[in-house]
């Protein structure tokens, strides 16, 4: 298994700190380093200073680190128009030297729409739209160079494209996740690289794992081909009252850390981690709330012995 650290900044931050943090994570051996793509905060919290553009975000990171894995979890179609989108992925992938894994997301949270003035249409538009900026993106950049592309959907359509730049990977990896039965799992087998669930207890993740698999099977893709990882909060310290502290920091209670998260002392975040491994999980992506306890990311380092 793989850790890679995931944060959100729409908790109100500065790109100095996240920007310190993956640095940070970099030393240490994390495997990648990923951001929610959020322009509102949620929950109790003033939000200040502000929230960060992930894709502005990942620019800076692309040039400020030398080899984390760097990506969205995820970007919701509604926030990017995808002729745009594809140009400015592309690029950051190339500022990364081929780093950047796109994680796409039909969109969920009404009221950041609202305060942004960014239209939220009904979910299954929503999921249309997804499904159709999955098909130009990887149209865009499958085409050769010196073509032109076009497509027509039912809410997206372009004319013309000659389809530029291309992104430094090919293919660009995809990450597909949620936990929808029919829609989610056929887009993760048509272009996904990885499928993941944020949030979940290991069981819950399995039977959505195991669902996946049996689609990408159905739809003719080797279900191996993908990566398949799993969101957990984390909150750890060497002693209860460290952790219970960490816990009182990010505004969550501890006995429903330990429930719900990769928490607690040594032993309960060891016994979450190893239960999601053997459950089949490849990668764990650890959400890191309170981005300027690097402290805090050195000690989950040592516990999981990464390196």
């Amino acid at each position: 298994m793989d850790f890679r650290i995931f944060i959100e900044p729409q908790q109100g931050t500065t790109y100095e700190a996240v920007a310190a943090l993956a640095q940070t994570a970099e030393r240490l051996g994390f495997n990648g380093f990923f951001t929610s793509d959020h322009y509102l905060r949620m929950g109790d919290t003033d939000g200040l200073p502000g929230p960060l553009d992930a894709w502005t975000t990942l620019a800076g990171l692309a040039r400020d680190t030398g080899r984390l894995r760097l990506g969205t979890l995820v970007t919701p179609v509604t926030f990017r128009h995808v002729g745009s989108f594809a140009i400015q992925a592309a690029q950051v992938d190339h500022m990364s030297g081929g780093r950047v894994e796109i994680g796409l997301g039909a969109g969920w949270y009404d009221a950041e729409h609202a305060a942004t003035g960014i239209p939220f249409p009904e979910l299954g538009e929503r999921f249309d739209r997804l499904e159709e900026t999955a098909d130009i993106l990887t149209g865009m950049w499958s085409t050769p160079t010196g073509e032109l592309f076009s497509y027509e959907g039912r809410h997206l359509s372009v004319v013309d494209s000659p389809a530029l730049p291309k992104p430094a990977q090919s293919p660009m990896p995809f990450v597909v996740g949620g936990g929808g039965p029919r829609r989610t799992p056929r887009l993760a087998a048509r272009i996904g690289s990885e499928f993941n669930v944020p949030f979940v207890d290991p069981d819950t993740w399995a039977a959505l794992v195991d669902n996946v698999k049996q689609v990408c099977t159905a739809e003719g893709r080797n279900p191996d081909e993908l990566v398949y990882s799993v969101a957990q909060v984390v909150c750890v310290g060497r002693d209860t009252a460290e952790f219970e502290q960490r816990a009182n920091d990010i505004g969550r209670e501890p006995d429903e850390l330990l429930d719900n998260g990769v928490a607690g002392l040594a032993e309960s975040m060891q016994q979450r981690v190893a239960t999601f491994e053997a459950a089949g999980c490849d990668r764990l992506y650890l959400q890191v709330l309170n981005i300027d306890d690097l402290e805090h990311v050195e000690l989950i380092a040592e516990l999981l012995e990464i390196s």
